[in-house]
């Protein structure tokens, strides 16, 4: 009789037991089943938090190499972003950028004041950041072989008033028309010609205006005669079918245009900064324009000179990341 209490209590006992260790499997079954649907759900918010979404972008044709190159790199680390480069010109671009049309401005001059007065006009708060240099190319027909230098008086000469002969320049140059191709007056390019060059008066009414830069390389490489300017990097991206001309400086020295002139600012006067400017509310409420523009800044040294224009100083892109940091 004991010993079949003994078994009873035992067998009880052991029953108890694995009812126990079920349930604590059960348990822990649920344990880690709740795990899983936590783990599931932060991979969830992390898919939620992934950069998405459209950046308007327009402005400068000068600019516009950089900005291409950044958008195609960034596009790749966050392939649901969509930045595509507009390239109206730096004042076509503000025209959009002050009325808030665009996130971001390219631009290749500093913004003017009445574009400054028609941004607060439209509740538009902006800050600027300096990118890159450039230096304003003059080049020439590759079968030019009597330019081989220019000074801002004989560009002005060339380009002010009246269409020329190139022997109007230089009695002993060919009696042949020049041929004249600009950027159009909507480029930050001509702004900059303008001020530095023609002075606010008009150029010459026979000159082939475009805001493709693309334009004024063929027009310039397709004729003897012709000249033409705009920024440094379709210069060298198109250097084996023209002629650059080296421009005489302050100190009297003809200086061509190359990455050490520029950034040493020897080839002057026709080195310049470029810009972007950013919507200071699309930086606060578009996590995709913030993090677009950080990666400009973080990426530009690099990809300015890859494109053919040359980088600041890398303490200036650390400061303006700083600046960048505030707006947040």
């Amino acid at each position: 009789m004991k010993n079949f209490k003994f078994l009873a209590l035992s067998i009880m006992i052991g029953s108890f037991m694995a009812f126990a260790a079920a349930c604590g499997s059960s348990e822990e079954g649920s344990t880690n089943g709740n795990s899983g649907s936590e783990q599931q759900q932060s991979e969830s918010g992390s898919e939620e938090k992934k950069l998405e979404g459209e950046i308007a972008i327009d402005g400068s044709s000068t600019v516009g190499p950089i900005m291409e190159a950044v958008s195609e790199e960034f596009s790749a680390e966050h392939p649901d972003v969509k930045a595509p480069i507009g390239i109206s010109g730096t004042g076509g671009g503000f025209e959009k950028f002050t009325i808030g049309e665009t996130d971001i401005s390219n631009a290749s001059r500093p913004i003017k004041e009445e574009e400054k007065k028609a941004a607060e006009e439209n509740g538009i708060e902006y800050t600027e950041f300096k990118i890159a240099f450039d230096g304003l190319s003059v080049v020439v027909n590759k079968e030019n072989d009597w330019v081989d230098k220019l000074s801002i008086e004989d560009l002005a000469k060339i380009w002010k008033g009246e269409p020329k002969k190139w022997s109007d320049i230089n009695p002993d140059w060919p009696k042949e028309d020049i041929k004249y191709f600009s950027p159009g007056t909507d480029s930050g390019t001509y702004d900059y010609f303008d001020e530095v060059v023609l002075q606010g008066e008009p150029i010459v009414k026979e000159a082939t205006l475009s805001e493709d830069d693309n334009v004024l390389v063929k027009g310039v490489a397709n004729d003897k005669n012709a000249i033409g300017y705009f920024g440094y990097a379709y210069y060298l991206e198109n250097k084996d079918q023209l002629k650059v001309v080296p421009i005489v400086n302050s100190k009297g020295e003809a200086i061509e245009p190359t990455n050490e002139t520029i950034e040493k600012g020897t080839y002057e006067p026709l080195s310049r900064p470029l810009f972007i400017y950013v919507n200071n509310k699309s930086l606060k409420e578009k996590p995709q324009v913030y993090e677009y523009v950080k990666y400009t800044l973080e990426n530009a040294a690099q990809l300015a000179e890859e494109v053919g224009y040359v980088s600041l100083p890398q303490e200036q892109y650390d400061e303006q990341l700083k600046t960048l940091e505030s707006l947040k």
